[in-house]
């Protein structure tokens, strides 16, 4: 299946990007024994939580993903994550590993910025106290917005003289720059309709061009703020503060390393714990809410099992869960991402071919994500290619139209038949 759209992680040193990648590329329990599953040194897999369409026809006990897992209908899809290192203030300039920062950056769709809310790192990732992380915040989107600012305006007196001679429209001259970053034509129109501009691009002047630049920006990289630590004393009033500056629907706050821990105590065997929830259950739990076994888990020392109830108070009763199973909830969000169900039988549901027993290799085997405005055609050619397509079937075994708009719970379960 194919792994786009990609997620990029950025954040500055010891904010705790590292750790949230990890945790969010866990996929020991989904994929063979491995800690993560890795593409190359700065991409891997992560996975995203979704309702499974199985719960729909109650086949839940029958769904068996290639990838991924589904358990009661909570299905965790693979999706395509990049490690962008190299942030530091000045990354425009070329400081740090400035332009391998920026020249990765441009390959992802959303953002999530990993930021260190206790305040205890500096700019440069230094230990330190009381920093305000705000701060991050802002510079990595002007560090961006100056990358592409500064680019289209070395060269804006030959690309207005081009656009003039040629006779285009405001989305081809724009898109013929800009499509170094990554950038489609329906990204260019979206920004230049929020704008409203009147004037045409050859009288834009230079406070027109930083709007066109700064909404270019938040159209092409949509940037979940993921606040780390949040269970250091000193994150309350940095989260309070943020809070205030930013869209409070593009934050999500998390403690990655309290998810890593309870992910490896889990798989050790000394807690229950599903990831992504509020509640943990040590053998004592067990035992004490009547199962004489302690649900076979092993006893927790006395260091541990204080942490866990620390994590407890500080983290899960208080933010209802560690938060690392949010941020993907909410890159997707921002992406629009719809979960799309490739079957070849649409009446079962199964890749079972002519005579083999309904459903014998399970259903749903198989999930893509697309972007919501995605028609039926778009979903095709992503998952066939190239492959000739006679027409395509729905839920019911009716025909759809390749023009048609998908979204859950319509147009997303769909058999491609091959032929002229």
């Amino acid at each position: 299946m194919p792994r786009d759209p990609l997620i990029g992680l950025v954040g500055k040193p010891s904010a705790g990007k590292s750790s949230t990648l990890n945790s969010l590329t866990d996929a020991s329990s989904k994929v063979g024994n491995f800690p993560f599953t890795t593409i190359d040194p700065q991409r891997a897999i992560g996975y995203l939580q979704i309702d499974c369409a199985c719960t729909r026809y109650n086949l839940t006990d029958k769904c068996r993903p290639n990838y991924g897992s589904c358990v009661n209908g909570r299905r965790s899809v693979p999706i395509e994550l990049l490690d962008v290192a190299g942030l530091v203030p000045g990354a425009h300039e070329g400081k740090g590993l400035g332009n391998k920062f920026l020249d990765d950056l441009r390959h992802a769709d959303a953002l999530i910025h990993v930021v260190d809310a206790s305040g205890t790192t500096d700019a440069e990732g230094k230990v330190t106290r009381g920093y305000d992380p705000s701060v991050d915040i802002a510079w990595l989107r002007s560090e961006i917005v100056a990358w592409i600012r500064g680019n289209l305006m070395t060269k804006w007196g030959s690309i207005k003289r081009r656009h003039i001679a040629v006779k285009a429209t405001a989305v081809e001259t724009l898109q013929n720059q800009l499509s170094g970053y990554g950038s489609t034509s329906a990204v260019v129109a979206r920004t230049l309709d929020k704008l409203g501009l009147k004037e045409p691009l050859e009288e834009w002047s230079d406070e027109t061009i930083d709007r066109v630049v700064n909404a270019f920006t938040d159209e092409k990289f949509p940037t979940v703020i993921a606040l780390n630590k949040i269970d250091h004393p000193d994150a309350d009033k940095n989260i309070a503060k943020i809070a205030k500056q930013q869209d409070p629907n593009s934050i999500v706050l998390c403690s990655a390393i309290s998810e890593i821990f309870l992910r490896k105590m889990a798989k050790q065997g000394y807690i229950r714990y599903t990831e992504g929830s509020e509640f943990v259950d040590t053998r004592e739990d067990l035992i004490a809410d009547g199962d004489p076994d302690g649900g076979g888990l092993k006893e927790l020392d006395e260091k541990n099992r204080n942490r866990i109830e620390n994590l407890k108070d500080m983290v899960l009763y208080r933010f209802g869960s560690t938060g690392v199973v949010h941020v993907l909830t909410k890159a997707a969000e921002i992406l629009g991402l719809v979960p799309v169900f490739p079957v070849r039988n649409v009446a079962t549901f199964g890749s079972s071919g002519v005579g083999e027993s309904s459903g014998s290799k399970g259903v749903f085997r198989d999930c893509v994500l697309v972007k919501k405005g995605s028609t039926v055609g778009d979903v095709a050619r992503k998952v066939m290619g190239d492959a000739p397509i006679a027409y395509i079937e729905g839920a019911g075994g009716l025909r759809v139209a390749e023009d048609q708009l998908v979204a859950v719970g319509k147009n997303d379960i769909l058999s491609f038949k091959v032929g002229k």
